[in-house]
């Protein structure tokens, strides 16, 4: 039997607020339930003050819903406005309370398209990814910065092989680092790799908003940012504070990573934001002489997943040991051997991705050029 919107509706009647001693629904702060294929996604309408306060309401809200049979996952969010009416009452003749001071999406000066890569959980070789693609889209032709937004494990400096603090401008913005034509920011440069990064949300959501707007980005056609793992604060920070042209999302075949890539999907349609499409990485592995491939985490998953949500499969990434050296000795693949067999999937994907940047005019159409 298939989930409806009546009864996520149903389910959350259940879940009382503690502060005000009413259900989620009957209180009015249930926003657009969304049911696609078994997969859930709404927002909580709070007063942004009460963000940190209520997350154990959110965390409340999707944990009953997850109980529902048939459901496979759930994505529940705060959120302070919104451009539909609830998904529990009409909408309101007038407002009833102040509007939000909560900050909208700002335009980063220069940069032409900002574009996420995501997952919704760790290890899935998201950083790997973001790197190479943004060397990628380089190398056709783009202007290309990379913001690394894992406050709690910066790992682009290492990748990029690249250390040392920012400068600071004449115009008081710090100067990112540059490395094989790519300026990064991150906040890797600012601690040392060994200091554990205990920040509550507050703290964290103050350092992506300086690492977007305090950052002299200077002209560039795409800002790849490499999101934090996860559907939490910081990820929705970065939604509410930059205009995303769009987001790739990150998986590898396994079950327990397509589920939380679901939740990832899920909150970006939540936030209305194109999601360009999944990329499958550990795909399979290729034994050297014979091209045997096995596929160590399962086959296919991710692209699986994709067509059930009706999102793009932008390719495979194999699980290749020179993709995997470069980056832990600061030389990723597609600086160093661009046209080798090991780069050919970042530069596919960089393709595909470059295409809807261009079909979307968020920026110029690359040039076609040849690798040797």
């Amino acid at each position: 039997m298939s989930v409806t919107r009546e009864d996520v509706l149903k389910t959350l009647s259940t879940v009382t607020d503690p502060e005000t001693g009413k259900d989620v629904v009957s209180a009015g702060i249930v926003q657009g339930v969304v049911v696609k294929n078994g997969n859930i996604g709404f927002s909580l309408e709070i007063d942004p003050k009460e963000a940190e306060a209520k997350e154990p309401l959110r965390r409340a809200c999707e944990e009953a819903v997850k109980q529902i049979k048939g459901v496979l996952s759930v994505t529940a969010v705060l959120t302070a406005h919104s451009d539909t009416p609830s998904a529990s009452r009409p909408a309101p003749a007038a407002p009833k309370r102040a509007p939000s001071a909560q900050p909208g999406p700002q335009n980063i000066p220069g940069v032409k398209a900002i574009v996420a890569v995501a997952s919704g959980k760790g290890g899935v070789g998201k950083s790997t990814l973001a790197v190479n693609l943004a060397l990628a889209l380089g190398h056709l032709g783009m202007k290309v910065g990379l913001l690394d937004a894992d406050i709690y494990g910066p790992s682009v400096p290492r990748m990029m092989g690249l250390s040392g603090k920012p400068q600071v401008s004449e115009n008081k913005k710090l100067l990112p680092l540059e490395a094989y034509g790519i300026k990064t920011m991150s906040i890797g440069y600012m601690v040392d790799d060994s200091t554990a990064m205990i920040w509550r949300g507050p703290m964290v959501q103050s350092a992506l908003t300086q690492m977007m707007s305090e950052v002299d980005w200077g002209e560039l056609d795409v800002l790849i940012v490499d999101f934090p793992p996860g559907t939490g604060d910081a990820q929705l920070t970065m939604v509410q504070r930059v205009p995303l042209a769009g987001a790739v999302i990150v998986s590898t075949p396994q079950e327990i990573a397509l589920m939380d890539a679901r939740r990832g999907i899920a909150m970006f349609e939540k936030t209305h934001v194109p999601v360009f499409g999944i990329v499958q990485n550990m795909a399979y592995y290729e034994a050297p002489g014979s091209g045997e491939k096995t596929y160590i985490f399962g086959e296919g998953g991710a692209k699986r997943v994709a067509e059930e949500l009706k999102a793009d499969f932008l390719g495979d990434v194999p699980l290749v040991p020179d993709i995997r050296a470069g980056m832990d000795e600061g030389k990723p693949i597609v600086a160093t051997d661009p046209g080798s067999k090991a780069a050919t999937p970042f530069m596919d994907i960089a393709t595909r991705l470059a295409a809807k940047l261009y079909e979307e005019g968020g920026a110029r159409k690359p040039p076609k050029i040849s690798i040797s």
